[in-house]
């Protein structure tokens, strides 16, 4: 990828999580991954009705306070990040949150990634070489969620694909995720393969199959990210 492409056009994480919670529809209960997907949250389009589950207990998850200095030590997301509630939220047990999530009562999970596969496997939870990883609960909701939406860089620092034919990284879940939103296009997993549906401004699609190893199908209707 040039340095052009790096610098100028990618999206920016808010943008990503912009783009990201437009997906997200009326009456969903979402799972909120920790780290990048904890954007998507004060993008949610005010006429839609979005709850958001937090895997250590909370149904009506808000954003993030927006003074990190007033917040209730007690009230914490699932990757120990200051949090609100909305009105109407549940503090429940952490086996009753499991149950919603291994109940198939998930409309969508939004997760971050170090890997994802054509075919949809997942790797979110350990890199390669380290001595443990972050575990938690993803293999639990990657495989219980509806939908599997994705939200990460297209390419790692050293500029190695993130979108792969088979993953190299320790497995999430297999043939679990639905669509993926990177810093450079919006890819769909499909069945047939991988469909290339949005890009980001000023990139092209040749730029993303580029930085991606497996071959990637135009949608019919490919567009821009509206950003």
């Amino acid at each position: 990828m040039s340095p052009e492409t790096k610098d100028k056009r990618l999206l920016t994480r808010d943008q990503m999580a912009r783009r990201a919670a437009a997906e997200l529809a009326d009456g969903w209960l979402v799972n909120i991954g920790i780290g990048m997907p904890t954007l998507v949250l004060p993008h949610v389009p005010a006429d839609r009705d979005v709850i958001f589950h937090s895997e250590n207990g909370i149904v009506g998850l808000g954003p993030a306070p927006a003074d990190p200095a007033d917040y209730d030590p007690d009230l914490m997301t699932a990757g120990k990040k200051p949090a609100s509630l909305i009105p109407g939220a549940a503090i429940v047990h952490h086996a009753d949150s499991f149950a919603i999530v291994r109940g198939g009562r998930l409309d969508a999970a939004v997760l971050g990634a170090f890997q994802v596969a054509e075919n949809g496997d997942l790797a979110n939870w350990k890199l390669l070489g380290a001595k443990g990883g972050s575990v938690g609960g993803a293999m639990d909701i990657a495989v219980g969620a509806k939908q599997v939406l994705i939200m990460m860089t297209h390419v790692t620092k050293d500029g190695e694909p993130k979108v792969v034919k088979a993953l190299s990284y320790p497995v999430t879940a297999r043939n679990s995720v639905t669509k993926i939103f990177t810093d450079m296009a919006v890819i769909a997993v499909t069945a047939d393969g991988l469909v290339l549906d949005e890009l980001a401004p000023g990139i092209t699609a040749d730029e993303v199959q580029a930085a991606t190893e497996p071959n990637l199908r135009l949608n019919d209707s490919l567009k821009e990210i509206t950003v």
